[in-house]
């Protein structure tokens, strides 16, 4: 009698389940309709529209949002293994090549070609190797950074923003918008210059920098129709480099001799220390090391798909070389022409950017095309290139560190206007004489040093942990490789401070002032390799208070 009742109450309760699961059956498809622009009701419509402008607004402070990236196609169907990796291809290695061209300016700004003449000038042909290690040693860096893009689908400002504490994250901005602004003055004025050149002294050196500074507009314009025709025109600017500074190898006829053993065999001397220094100090720009892994996310890729992360590093890693053996060539060229030219001549001590024209013009000649203005068009394309490439990492550092919720064309301008006020006040205040604006890319240079270690330590901290690289962290080998590198960086330009301070602090007052600053900086960077949990924190551990160090977020 009770098994009954039972059995008429357990049937209502299974047909009960089972009109559920059809009522939430239908209630999916019904969704996934309202999904579909092509069945998509006029009411479903508006819902749609605001999910789009809802990702877009969550998009906003992405490096590149979704409508803006390169499709790599056949990714799925040449690896439907996510964790396999399909076989080499040109066509891929064509649609990935452009990041690394556009990271590889900033190895050819003016402020490099300015240190590639003085060394040519002051030591010959024997630097020429340190300049191809040098490079070597830039591009480790590089592509460290892009290794971080791909892995972690986020740049390195993004990354920094949540790995420190608030204060330190916004001292790492401040000091990356420093050495930004301080190699932005640099370019701009090295485009004034080429301007004055080209025009033969009719425009001065102000009205350069407002034309240099309009290159801006000229950036927005060309990031509206895409980032392909950007990297387009990047590459019009190199080629320019190539073939000035080529053309201008090939007028001074270098000996061929001294340059390979310039290359092949290492020398040093006391007089060239200076040279040396700046060889290797202009190497690592800060603001490149935050921009390259930002650039690296303009194609798209999948960072939960380890074939997707693996084929696009093992393509940049070839692309980035290729970028870096053309800036070294184009280094190279300028190395070569004024260690002919001006090697232990009188002129050697006192050449420098500005005058750099006017004696390469006494010494070569006119010819067919006066070799004056082929340096001026190479510095032109060198100083426009570079400034763009600045205002573009403006951007990321900016967004990524402070989260602004400002579209990309706001951030340009604002990047833009901190670089080119002060430089046109620089522009009126030191186009007295010649030695003045050597007197200000000196500080510059020693600003732009002071930042290194604020860029490399948190790339090598970021890139050896598993919690933020998960497989494609660095191991054991490359970390020991990659802190040597910057290790050695940040001695080189530690020593080149030292100099530049002693020669330069005069005055009770201002020398107490800079050690206080001193002390304060060698705290912050004591902090930022405590923080990294490496080899080298492990030993400061057991000097830094506990107190003092930051496990993370």
């Amino acid at each position: 009698m009770n098994s009954i009742p039972q059995q008429n109450h357990a049937a209502p309760n299974s047909h009960t389940e089972s009109q559920q699961l059809q009522a939430v059956e239908r209630e999916q498809e019904d969704e996934s309709h309202r999904l579909l622009p092509t069945s998509a009701s006029p009411s479903s419509d508006a819902v749609l529209i605001k999910t789009v402008e809802r990702f877009e607004d969550d998009d906003q402070e992405a490096a590149y949002e979704a409508r803006e990236k390169i499709l790599i196609g056949d990714f799925e169907l040449d690896s439907p293994n996510s964790s396999s990796v399909p076989p080499f291809s040109f066509k891929k290695l064509w649609l990935f090549t452009g990041p690394g061209f556009l990271m590889s300016i900033a190895f050819l700004d003016p402020g490099n070609l300015e240190g590639d003449l003085q060394a040519g000038a002051i030591a010959g042909y024997s630097l020429l190797w340190l300049l191809m290690w040098a490079t070597a040693m830039g591009l480790l860096i590089q592509l460290l950074s892009a290794r971080i893009g791909v892995a972690t689908g986020r740049h390195l400002a993004e990354l920094c923003r949540e790995e420190y504490p608030y204060w330190a994250g916004i001292v790492l901005w401040f000091m990356a918008e420093v050495a930004l602004i301080g190699a932005d003055i640099q370019e701009v004025i090295g485009s004034a210059i080429a301007i004055q050149i080209l025009s033969r002294g009719l425009l001065p050196l102000w009205v350069g920098v407002l034309i240099t500074a309009s290159d801006c507009f000229m950036f927005l314009l060309l990031e509206n129709y895409g980032v392909r025709k950007l990297e387009a025109v990047f590459a019009v600017l190199i080629s320019t480099m190539a073939l000035s500074f080529a053309w201008m190898f090939a007028d001074a006829k270098p000996s061929t001799k001294e340059l390979l053993i310039g290359l092949l065999v290492p020398k040093l001397s006391s007089r060239t220390i200076r040279q040396a220094v700046g060889v290797v100090g202009c190497v690592i720009m800060p603001h490149n090391v935050f921009l390259h892994s930002a650039l690296v996310q303009s194609r798209t890729i999948d960072p939960n798909k380890k074939g997707q992360v693996q084929e696009a590093l093992n393509y940049y890693t070839i692309e980035s070389s290729a970028a870096l053996l053309v800036s070294f060539m184009i280094n190279l060229f300028v190395t070569t022409v004024f260690a002919k030219g001006f090697y232990g001549s009188k002129q050697a001590d006192s050449i420098g950017l500005v005058n750099a024209g006017q004696y390469l013009e006494e010494k070569y000649g006119g010819g067919f095309f006066p070799i004056l203005y082929i340096w001026g068009i190479g510095l032109l394309a060198a100083g426009q290139s570079s400034t763009i490439t600045g205002t573009y990492a403006g951007q990321f550092i900016m967004g990524g560190f402070l989260n602004l919720r400002l579209k990309k064309s706001v951030r340009a301008l604002i990047t833009r206007s901190c670089a080119i006020i002060p430089t046109i006040v620089v522009a009126l205040v030191f186009n007295k004489s010649e030695s003045s604006l050597d007197v200000l890319n000196e500080w510059l240079n020693v600003l732009q040093s002071i930042q290194i270690p604020f860029a490399l330590i948190p790339l090598l901290t970021l890139v050896s942990k598993e919690q933020v690289m998960g497989v494609f962290k660095i191991g054991p080998t490359l970390e020991r490789a990659a802190w040597t590198v910057a290790a050695l960086v940040i001695v080189i330009n530690g020593y080149l401070l030292l100099h530049f301070f002693l020669s330069e602090v005069n005055g009770l007052l201002f020398g107490f002032l800079v050690s206080a600053g001193t002390a304060a900086y060698v705290a912050f960077i004591v902090y930022l390799v405590s923080h990294s949990n490496s080899e080298l924190s492990n030993w400061l551990s057991q000097f830094v208070p506990k107190s003092f160090s930051y496990s993370g977020n």
